[in-house]
């Protein structure tokens, strides 16, 4: 078999930008997604916040709500923007209280937690017009929890064709809105008093 060289017809063969250095395995059928930036994670990201004392979820009400983010106070749960979203107006449901595990939380909390759930699900509908949602609780480090101590569920709108290169290839999120825009249109949307001052 003679070896590609791309010399006949000008435009560079395999052996032109290739070297000849292998490394040990055997090949499959798998691609790899290479994600570096997650090694934060494994390297300890997610058991960086162990107790209250520096947990974002314990010290994000303790200060106002534009400074954390928040866009809705309840009696045993609150809502947040997440400070890295996954698309505009993605919304974390979390209890005051410190737990880890969704059986952690009480009947209360759990009532509250789904109806703040709902809520922000009604809310983004009327903001933004999102197509779907994913809901979500990643439990414990090894179900994929960033920040494991303390439970909290994702809200993430979705629209079509919202999945894109950029994240993959450059690392990079498309966010069409600042957080601070985002929570106050939330905030002024959300029933009831107005959170956004």
């Amino acid at each position: 078999m003679q070896e590609n060289t791309g010399a006949a017809t000008g435009i560079p063969g395999d052996a032109d930008v290739t070297d000849d250095f292998g490394l040990a395995g055997v090949p499959d059928a798998f691609q790899r997604l290479w994600t570096p930036h997650r090694m934060a994670y494994i390297k300890g990201g997610q058991d960086q916040f162990k107790n209250k004392d520096d947990c974002p979820f314990c010290v994000g009400p303790t200060r106002s709500d534009e400074e954390s983010l928040i866009v809705y106070r309840g009696r045993t749960c609150y809502v947040v923007l997440n400070l890295f979203p996954y698309n505009p107006g993605h919304l974390l449901i979390c209890p005051y209280r410190h737990v880890p595990d969704y059986t952690d939380i009480t009947v209360e909390e759990t009532a509250e937690f789904a109806e703040l759930t709902q809520t922000a699900m009604r809310v983004l509908r009327k903001v933004s017009n999102p197509s779907g949602f994913n809901l979500g609780m990643n439990q414990g480090v090894t179900g994929g929890a960033g920040i494991a101590a303390h439970l909290h569920q994702h809200v993430v709108p979705r629209w079509g064709g919202d999945g894109n290169f950029f994240p993959i290839i450059a690392q990079t999120k498309a966010i069409t809105q600042t957080l601070d825009e985002v929570r106050k249109l939330v905030a002024e949307a959300w029933p009831g008093e107005s959170n956004a001052e």
